[in-house]
């Protein structure tokens, strides 16, 4: 929070502001989101605030892959870039591909990946959601038989919209899940789902997002295991617009 002004009103603005003579190829890495019994001044989700400032690119990896693919690509990045890591995601191993650990392996920014194809519902997360998300689907597939499609945003400033819009598309349902405050997400929940509803024009209803209660996220134990199942039962529709604010 401290450099947060540097963050946004220097490493956002200073391209724009210098006419284009002063490019700002920085990264900005660091955890991001509810912890294990750690305050609540660090455990915020920042995805969606620094997703609604124009001139930075926002990233939320989940996978081993995303982690090393994705920071090489934002260290080579001509502009500023976040890098937000969930600090609970440090001791979860994943497999990777011969490809995925060579020296050249990048992935590009900007782009989501389907991590589960189905045809019944589509789930759109990032971070430490997917995790549970997957869970999720494979619930959902092996009780009731829904095939949920589950889609790892990855990025979410620039937001792959044509890939969420496919899926959407196929399934003509969407549910969105996030860490963060879902009526105010840049990402994974409000301005996506309002965009996915308006874009698809499918048969379903309103889009259904998951996310944080409108709480500071607990210190002590019991309350922060608490909180963080409520991250993933809250349910609430989202009305927020879509942000309109160009990319650099």
């Amino acid at each position: 929070m401290q450099a947060i002004d540097q963050i946004i009103n220097s490493g956002g603005k200073t391209y724009y502001m210098s006419g284009g003579n002063v490019p700002c190829p920085v990264v900005f890495r660091g955890p991001n989101g509810a912890a294990a019994g750690v305050g609540a001044q660090h455990s915020q989700d920042f995805a969606a605030w620094y997703g609604s400032i124009p001139g930075l690119k926002v990233i939320s990896p989940w996978s081993a892959a995303d982690c090393r693919g994705l920071l090489k690509a934002a260290i080579r990045d001509p502009n500023p870039v976040c890098f937000l890591e969930n600090e609970l995601l440090y001791g979860v191993s994943f497999p990777m591909t011969q490809e995925e650990m060579s020296e050249d392996f990048l992935l590009p920014i900007g782009k989501a990946k389907v991590e589960k194809e189905g045809t019944d519902l589509t789930i759109v997360a990032h971070s430490k959601m997917v995790t549970h998300s997957l869970e999720a689907a494979e619930i959902l597939e092996k009780e009731e038989g829904i095939k949920v499609e589950v889609v790892n945003l990855r990025s979410i400033r620039p937001l792959d919209i044509e890939t969420i819009m496919t899926s959407v598309k196929k399934t003509g349902h969407l549910v969105t899940v996030e860490g963060g405050f879902p009526g105010k997400s840049a990402g994974g929940g409000g301005a996506l789902s309002m965009c996915a509803h308006k874009k698809t024009k499918t048969r379903s209803s309103s889009p259904l997002v998951f996310g944080q209660l409108s709480e500071s996220v607990p210190r002590s134990s019991p309350r922060s295991v608490n909180l963080r199942r409520s991250t993933t039962s809250t349910l609430l529709l989202s009305e927020s617009p879509v942000p309109t604010c160009p990319l650099p």
